[in-house]
């Protein structure tokens, strides 16, 4: 750009960010920034809509580790469950890297990652809310939820 029309434009900005009260100012800074913070994700690709539309992919039943199958046994059982307060509680699918449903469809189920001394990384989620004992549709996790594939039986 040539120096005149930046002169010019700067000149233009100064004039008109003048007449704004300070709480517009702000809000037009934060508006700006989150603009800003958006766009290298969408020039990658990286947004919800990219995410929801890639195919998940699938492990058969007998390419689980033993853990996540004796996990998928107790889902299938209603239970019991080695975290009672966190399994069975609804997955929010923030990431929306599972089909779209409704809040509530997904359930997490922790798969113990042995050696770990917390719940570790590894989750089975479960799909059709309240009647996830039936559902057939189950999905793994070892990446506490960075990836996910569909459980074929």
């Amino acid at each position: 750009m040539r120096p005149a029309c930046l002169r010019a434009l700067l000149a233009l900005r100064h004039h008109l960010l003048g007449a704004l009260s300070p709480t517009l100012k702000l809000a037009l800074a934060g508006l700006l920034a989150s603009f800003i913070a958006i766009a290298p994700a969408q020039a990658r690709g990286d947004d919800a809509a990219t995410r929801a539309a890639a195919p998940i992919a699938s492990i058969a039943l007998d390419e689980l580790p033993r853990e996540a199958v004796e996990t998928l046994r107790l889902i299938r059982n209603g239970g019991p469950f080695p975290y009672p307060r966190k399994d069975g509680s609804v997955f929010g699918n923030f990431e929306k890297r599972l089909p779209l449903q409704p809040r509530g469809y997904y359930r997490e189920f922790t798969v113990p990652t042995p050696g770990a001394r917390d719940r570790g990384p590894r989750r089975i989620v479960a799909g059709s809310g309240d009647d996830y004992t039936r559902s057939g549709e189950y999905y793994y996790s070892e990446d506490h939820y960075r990836t996910f594939r569909r459980i074929r039986p």
